[in-house]
């Protein structure tokens, strides 16, 4: 298994709040992002929010 680089542009306010959760926890930003994105339910809740963000926008 290869690795490649994921590169996100995000708002200040959203890394501010990532750095503060990820600092509950002892962890850099990029360990906390990584570990929510590994959970079990991550496919189940990325869904919900993806239709969530569709019907908000009329797509649906």
């Amino acid at each position: 298994m290869g690795t490649d680089v994921l590169s996100l542009r995000i708002d200040g306010d959203l890394l501010d709040r990532l750095r503060q959760h990820a600092a509950k926890r002892g962890m850099s930003v990029q360990d906390y992002v990584l570990r929510t994105l590994i959970r079990d339910d991550f496919d189940e809740r990325f869904k919900t929010a993806v239709d969530e963000t569709e019907k908000f926008y009329g797509r649906t």
